[in-house]
């Protein structure tokens, strides 16, 4: 027996859980942890609410409640929706939790006094106005790469570049609209280059090929360009405080907290079963297994690790399995966009029907890459497969045994034996391997491709037209069914757990090990008594899927009725600043695309006071020819900045429209001079 401490990705208590989330980490997560259960190992799977992080005070500011009423709302939420869908945690936990607070301190200062960390001063975007210094989600201005108007300080959303304040174009804070000035502040820094040989060794020269692609392959491109130091402590005021006297607002950083609420949440189930929780994370025979996204890859892979071997005394992780993303109705998921399927939502609009979620959404696992969510295949797949093909085989099979045999199972000879029965051991051992290998797509098609040979075998020997002319031939047949039953309730339980309880019930059995299934273990043997099992799944009608394509539809419409893909209004500004603004007619001289930047074009602008280099992300909406002799709107005063290596002089007003393409704001007149004003 070996021990197993999984965790899953901790969740922003920002709002609820969609099926995204769900196909991503939380059943899979689950399917594994049920399936290691029954093969006898010690498994702990732990979860939680990530409640700090500046997603969690956009929520707050928005709403206008704090940052503790949001998480307090949608802790209990997703706890709540995780119980209902059947997700087995052990503990699943939060943290905003005192016993968080202790251990991520405690372990902040271990390194803090191991020498583990560097201070030092740097500039950061203070706003003036809010009197705040900010994280970089606050910071809102043009992407360098793609043009997108709303990239964060962080990452742009729209072209998936990921970025640093100082690269956006015309930086402003979300909190003032003002533009942030640079302050000097203190902070406390792990060196990452100093664990580039550690990471290096244990995951690219390691064993750690076994790991998928994706994870791979990012760990690698990271090393590749070289760790550098980060920041383990951020200037606000929600977080985990940094546990040193007289540093007042400085909390821990989110990726620093977070991990560690895996250890406090194992603390926490420790300490209510009393238990010593050391083992699951300090026993070098403990597999640790970590179940997250794709975006998720390089906190699990390098920062927590090396946050782990600086501490000296953790295990590090024996596999990330990352899977990619879940899209909708072939558009990615967005919660701004209401662009969702929301779990809690699921529960409500289908009552009882837990297991068909977890099967299309395990059907369709973004394993190796992003797959798709439809409601018409939701649809497909509970009609045609779970109710036409599972669900109907185990109905048939009680229905036939309770009606000939009184719910009795049929006597056979002794040496009676059909190569139906020898399935089970080899599918049996076939699902297993495909779970241990991560594999909950093949597993699950393993599991079905069972329940097609019953219902074949049970429509290839039709017991019903030969109960009267060969009574010991139909015994045969039900003898086998009610075995391959008993294996589909078996089989079930780490995909389907509602599903199986009810065969198993049915059938009055309780669950066998893994082992003793792949060692064709006869599960009915005659004279078992069984129930009648009533249909497990029901059909879902068209105007239910219609229903939720309609809300999908509106909640599109809603989205374009307000532009949403505008930038919202920013704070006003009084007419002092607005004079400011330099506004100019000019003329396009020279347009080329910048090389290796699919979105940019370089211009050679007459201003009229002078002729200017400036860059734009336009190139997907005009080709350079038709740009040259063309009269622009050119922002003078803005300063210089470099994109790409070119230094770009002043901006060109533009308009977005709602498909993404760009129109220019040009003069009604057919020429007016260059350098005149706008006013």
């Amino acid at each position: 027996m070996s021990r197993y401490t999984i965790t899953t990705a901790l969740p922003y208590a920002n709002g609820p859980l969609h099926i995204g989330h769900l196909a991503g980490v939380y059943i899979p997560a689950d399917v594994y942890a049920r399936f290691l259960r029954r093969n006898k190992h010690d498994v702990l799977l732990i979860g939680g609410s990530d409640e700090h992080g500046i997603p969690i005070t956009i929520r707050a500011k928005k709403e206008g409640i704090t940052p503790q009423g949001v998480v307090d709302r949608y802790h209990e939420l997703m706890k709540q929706t995780f119980i209902e869908l059947g997700i087995s945690y052990d503990n699943y936990s939060r943290t905003t939790a005192p016993i968080h607070i202790k251990t991520a301190q405690d372990f902040f200062l271990k390194l803090y006094h191991d020498g583990k960390f560097i201070e030092k001063e740097t500039e950061q975007y203070f706003d003036e106005k809010a009197k705040e210094f900010l994280a970089d989600r606050y910071i809102v201005g043009i992407c360098p790469k793609c043009g997108n108007n709303n990239a964060y300080g962080d990452q742009c959303e729209k072209c998936g570049t990921t970025l640093s304040p100082d690269e956006l174009i015309n930086p402003h804070s979300m909190l003032s609209g003002e533009k942030p000035i640079l302050k000097k502040t203190k902070h406390w820094y792990l060196s990452l280059n100093e664990y580039q040989d550690f990471i290096s060794e244990w995951i690219l020269k390691g064993h750690k090929k076994d790991w998928k692609p994706n994870v791979y392959g990012q760990v690698k491109s990271w090393l590749e360009e070289g760790l550098k130091p980060r920041a383990m402590t951020r200037d606000l005021d929600w977080g985990v405080p940094v546990p040193l006297k007289d540093e007042k607002g400085k909390v821990l950083y989110v990726w620093f907290d977070a991990p560690i609420g895996y250890i406090s949440s194992t603390k926490e189930w420790a300490e209510r079963e009393g238990k010593d929780w050391k083992p699951y994370w300090q026993d070098s025979s403990t597999k640790l297994v970590h179940f997250i996204a794709k975006d998720n890859i390089v906190f699990h892979c390098i920062i927590f690790p090396a946050m782990l071997k600086a501490h000296g005394d953790y295990i590090l992780p024996d596999n990330v399995p990352a899977n990619e993303f879940l899209n909708l109705e072939n558009e990615k998921i967005s919660t701004s966009r209401n662009w969702a399927v929301w779990a809690h939502e699921y529960l409500h609009d289908f009552p009882g029907k837990q297991d068909s979620l977890r099967y299309t959404l395990l059907a369709n696992a973004p394993e190796s890459k992003d797959n798709n969510f439809t409601w018409k295949d939701f649809q497909t797949k509970n009609n045609s497969e779970l109710v036409g093909i599972f669900g109907n085989f185990i109905n048939r099979v009680s229905v036939l045994i309770n009606k000939y045999y009184e719910g009795i199972i049929p006597e056979v000879s002794e040496n009676f034996h059909s190569h139906e029965l020898d399935s089970l051991s080899k599918i049996s051992a076939e699902i297993s391997l495909y779970l241990s290998k991560y594999e909950f797509r093949n597993g699950l098609s393993s599991l079905m491709n069972l329940a097609r040979l019953g219902n074949k075998f049970l429509q290839e020997q039709e017991p019903w037209k030969k109960v009267k002319e060969d009574p010991e031939k139909v015994k045969e047949t039900l003898y086998v069914s009610a075995q391959i039953a008993a294996y589909l309730g078996e089989l079930s339980e780490p995909f389907l757990p509602f599903t199986s309880k009810k065969i198993m019930e049915g059938l009055n059995l309780t669950y066998n090990s893994w082992k003793e299934l792949e060692a064709n273990k006869i599960l009915l043997p005659s004279g078992s008594k069984i129930n009648l099992i009533p249909l497990l799944f029901d059909k879902i009608d068209d105007k239910e899927i219609d229903y939720q394509i309609e809300k999908l539809e509106n909640s599109k419409k809603q989205n374009e009725n307000i532009n949403n893909n505008y930038e919202a209004p920013k704070e006003s500004i009084n007419f002092d600043e607005f004079e400011k603004i330099d506004l100019r007619i000019g003329t396009i001289l020279e347009a080329k695309k910048v090389e290796k930047a699919d979105k940019l074009l370089q211009f050679k602008v007459d201003t009229g006071v002078d002729i200017r280099t400036i860059v734009s992300g336009i190139a997907e909406s005009f080709s350079p020819e038709e740009l040259v002799g063309k009269q622009v709107t050119v922002l003078l005063n803005l300063a210089p900045r470099k994109i790409r290596g070119i230094e770009s002089q002043g901006m060109l007003l533009l308009t977005q429209r709602k498909d993404g393409k760009f129109s220019f704001i040009t003069p009604d007149d057919d020429k007016i001079d260059n350098g005149s004003t706008v006013k």
